[in-house]
């Protein structure tokens, strides 16, 4: 997993949060402006994007009502700061487990 290098070990065929996690979230860097983003949201299977950082940490969300305001007002500014995140190594049951905890519906 580290570096794309195969998992070994008793557990290494389990699936993993990796497993299932897509490219398909729209990105954004912590400057950018909100109506261009909106419009990449618009055309995903999402309802929201992820606000990066230059090194690719996520900084933030942007969901539905931040996208809805002035197109020039920049990610930063209007981001839900913070949101949780999950280990790729995360078995799958327990994402499952912690999601229903949570009531949310993605990870």
């Amino acid at each position: 997993m580290a570096r794309g290098l195969p998992l070994a070990g008793e557990r290494a065929g389990e699936k993993r949060a990796l497993d299932y996690a897509g490219p398909e979230v729209v990105t954004c860097g912590l400057g950018d402006r909100i109506g261009p983003v909106r419009d990449r949201v618009r055309d995903s299977a999402y309802g929201f994007a992820l606000v990066l950082a230059a090194d690719g940490v996520v900084m933030g969300r942007l969901r539905q009502s931040a996208l809805a305001g002035d197109p020039d007002t920049e990610a930063e500014q209007v981001m839900q700061p913070g949101p949780g995140t999950n280990r790729p190594n995360l078995a799958v049951d327990k994402l499952l487990e912690k999601l229903q905890r949570a009531r949310l519906t993605s990870a």
